[in-house]
């Protein structure tokens, strides 16, 4: 069989394998909840959610409706199909870098602003860093400041606020800001919020008081995403 027949075959059988398993995956709406909070809670980009049920800005769900956090087969199966011809197209790429003895250059840290000018990030809290990030660790999806009761907890940039409640229980009493249309940052474990959903911050303005609401110390957790995945805030936090 030619290589060209082979690679074809090979990606009929990926698609057919994707078609045939796993189910379509939905969540039921509940009181509070808000596009961001379930990206945030499942890990996805609110962006693709929306596009998944077909919902248009500002994102309005309900409480009781049945939204999509998976993509739907007819759109997994041509992204699978594509992953596999980019691997190729890599590996290629990787065997002529080989045999010429030239490198993969390192890979970039995604941009800091799209669209909405810089952001300008700041430490979120003063206190001591207790834990720091790790894509490899359950639960390091963010660092860690501990501190004391009330201590203030600030926007690290500026931003709306789409998200204020306590309906991801592991997070405690928790503040989702958006600040362009790929960053998210996060601030769990509050004791007070003292801002609102849909309301404007400012960078380093008071936006909570330091608690212990799902945890078993006094500490901010705060978590940066960008398009819905972790990343490590200490690669844009200034240098303390």
């Amino acid at each position: 069989m030619k290589g060209y027949e082979l690679k074809t075959v090979l990606l009929m059988l990926v698609a057919l394998s994707i078609a045939g398993c796993g189910s379509l995956i939905h969540y039921k709406v509940q009181q509070g909840d808000t596009l961001y909070s379930i990206g945030w809670r499942y890990g996805k980009d609110p962006k693709q959610i929306a596009e998944w049920n077909n919902l248009k800005a500002p994102y309005i769900i309900h409480e009781g409706q049945m939204l999509r956090i998976a993509p739907p087969p007819d759109q997994a199966n041509p992204a699978t199909i594509e992953a596999v011809r980019s691997r190729e197209a890599t590996a290629t790429v990787a065997g002529r870098q080989r045999s010429t003895g030239s490198s993969t250059p390192p890979q970039k840290s995604p941009p800091t602003s799209v669209g909405m000018g810089p952001i300008v990030w700041g430490w979120p809290a003063e206190g001591v860093l207790i834990s720091t990030f790790s894509a490899k660790k359950l639960g390091r999806n963010g660092i860690d400041i501990g501190g004391k009761m009330g201590t203030p907890v600030r926007a690290a940039a500026r931003g709306k606020v789409v998200y204020s409640g306590n309906g991801l229980s592991s997070y405690g009493n928790l503040l989702i800001i958006k600040h362009n249309e790929s960053f998210l940052s996060a601030y769990a474990h509050n004791d007070r919020l003292l801002v609102k959903e849909g309301e404007l911050v400012k960078q380093g303005q008071k936006i909570a008081s330091m608690g212990a609401t799902g945890s078993e110390r006094v500490m901010l957790h705060f978590e940066i995403r960008y398009n819905g995945k972790p990343v490590d805030p200490q690669r844009y936090l200034p240098k303390r």
